[in-house]
């Protein structure tokens, strides 16, 4: 895993925080109707990636580190659905649902790729 002195030095809470950003930027433009429905819905799923990565580091065992990424990841289909969703009103183009996608599998391969190797570490 090279030098990792923090968990912002984890490639997963890299990427994953660049998605967390994509949606901050996309929801800036969704109805206001939306304000305290889906565009929070969002922003929390995708702040919950991120967290999770974080708060997971910070635990003393590999098998509890390895349990707050799963939320992670279960936070990162969360959010896929709500791009569905944004897709489907209308609120993002689908220029913006595909760049979102394409973090999104990225997110998804690097969590994973981590889950791995925590629970490989903790044997």
């Amino acid at each position: 895993m090279g030098n990792i002195q923090s968990f912002e030095d984890l490639e997963c809470w890299k990427i994953c925080t660049d998605l967390r950003r994509f949606i901050s930027t996309i929801t800036k433009n969704f109805p206001l109707e939306e304000k305290y429905i889906l565009t929070s819905q969002m922003l929390r799923a995708s702040r919950s990636v991120t967290n999770n990565i974080a708060e997971g580091y910070g635990r003393f065992h590999f098998k509890e580190n390895a349990q707050f990424c799963r939320q992670s990841r279960g936070s990162l289909y969360e959010l896929k659905d709500h791009l569905i969703i944004a897709l489907d009103e209308q609120y993002i183009s689908k220029e913006d649902y595909g760049v979102a996608m394409e973090k999104f599998l990225k997110c998804i391969t690097l969590i994973n790729g981590y889950i791995n190797y925590l629970v490989n570490s903790g044997k």
